[in-house]
């Protein structure tokens, strides 16, 4: 996939309903890979359906839970899926064999998982009604400070880089927690203008950037700079650097996402399948896309590198993209389209083998440079990199191997007799 050349020169995000992927069952949410070529999919009878993006194929079926999946997280190099239901179980699985490695029972129900973003062996579970739990595969598990020890109402989540944890309360409370030791680095209050607090219904950061957007229950979205907010410490005041709402409907969010450059954020409405995308730099709506009438949206995922976007409704995953319009002319600059018949007139010499009208050409002393050409080095992705980091060498899961199904399998040559050999066919980049 070159993505220098899906780059578009307009706008970047999805404008158009681009069909359905069904599941065969009800969806209830989803999740990307870090690269968006593996689409996981929870559904309501506890199967995770994994979706090979690019060709719109199921790859896997995981039967993962006896409840239904209520969360979803990959691991950062993909062969890692980590999954919560309601049956109060949260399992990690295995995306290659689809095998269970840990399974975790809490007391409650669970309502968000969320692997750390750099270190696949911990993970973050925002149980119901309790604090959040940090946990280490090794065994070891840590409960995240309160604020308040009557408020349990959590939500938690890592910012890009895993080294801190932001946790937000009821009551309108930002803390943030080292990722290692759980100390308190900075805290704010969400206000709505005046004392008056509201809750935090659930905390976003951007892949690329520096930004967090903060859903609270006064329909309002606020978008932050998480530098700005440790260097104010704790019990601080930052402004947000950016306000997003639906002034006419008032609309309730139901979920908010980042587009996968940070220049955009989706909000999907509460009270019907209709997304929102605004830019971030400026604060204006920019398009509204409506699903079907008096369907609820449950869950939405934009794609980590292109502008698409994946929403689910009454059990259907809708992609939501860009049109794509044919543009002919951007093959030859001479091309013209033309709307109705037109009789072509014959330039004279145009189809004579030899032109006899053509200027001869001027001999050229000066050779052309033939240099090497290294066809060997792959370069990096800039998409997919980091400012901290070098990604050399990425051993990343894109695929999935699929194994052909063969109506009538016939004997083959090779092998002992009466056994049936099965290929595998594994997708390489």
């Amino acid at each position: 996939m070159n993505l220098e050349l899906l780059e578009s020169f307009g706008q970047n995000y999805p404008e158009d309903f681009d069909g359905a992927l069904d599941c065969m069952s009800i969806a209830v949410c989803c999740q990307f890979n870090r690269r968006g070529t593996l689409l996981a999919v929870g559904c309501n009878d506890g199967r995770i359906v994994i979706w090979d993006f690019l060709t719109r194929g199921i790859a896997k079926i995981i039967t993962a839970h006896v409840h239904p999946v209520c969360s979803l997280s990959w691991s950062r190099d993909g062969y890692k899926l980590l999954s919560a239901s309601t049956d109060n179980n949260v399992a990690i699985w295995d995306v290659q064999t689809g095998d269970c490695d840990y399974r975790y029972r809490f007391p409650s129900p669970v309502l968000k998982v969320q692997f750390n973003p750099r270190q696949s062996s911990a993970f973050l579970v925002c149980p119901m009604k309790h604090a959040a739990v940090l946990v280490n595969v090794n065994g070891k598990h840590s409960t995240l400070p309160l604020d308040d020890e009557t408020d349990l109402n959590i939500v938690a989540s890592f910012d890009r880089r895993g080294m801190y944890i932001f946790t937000g309360n009821a009551r309108g409370k930002i803390l943030v927690l080292n990722a290692v030791s759980l100390k308190l680095e900075a805290s704010f209050r969400v206000t709505t203008g005046t004392s008056n607090t509201t809750a935090i219904k659930s905390i976003e950061f951007a892949r690329r950037g520096e930004c967090f957007l903060v859903n609270t229950a006064d329909r309002i979205i606020r978008v932050y700079e998480s530098g700005e907010v440790l260097a104010c410490g704790k019990d601080g005041e930052p402004e947000p650097i950016q306000k997003m709402q639906d002034l006419v409907n008032k609309t309730l969010w139901k979920k908010c996402v980042f587009s996968g450059d940070g220049e955009y954020i989706c909000a999907g409405s509460a009270r019907q399948h209709a997304l929102y995308i605004w830019e971030k730099s400026i604060g204006n709506l920019v398009k509204i896309l409506h699903g079907t009438k008096g369907e609820l949206l449950l869950d939405v995922a934009w794609h980590p590198v292109r502008p698409i976007m994946v929403s689910i409704s009454s059990g259907v995953v809708s992609v939501w993209a860009q049109n794509q319009v044919e543009n002919w002319s951007a093959f030859a600059p001479d091309f013209k389209e033309l709307d109705e018949n037109v009789e072509y007139e014959e330039r004279e010499s145009e189809f004579d083998i030899e032109d006899d009208d053509k200027t001869p050409e001027r001999p050229t002393d000066k050779e052309e440079d033939t240099g090497d050409v290294d066809v060997v080095t792959v370069d990096t992705i800039a998409a997919f990199c980091s400012s901290d980091e070098e990604d050399h060498g990425d051993t990343s899961l894109l695929f999935l191997p699929i194994t052909p199904e063969i109506e009538e399998p016939e004997e083959v040559p090779w092998g002992p007799p009466g056994e049936q050999v099965t290929e595998t066919v594994v997708c390489t980049i």
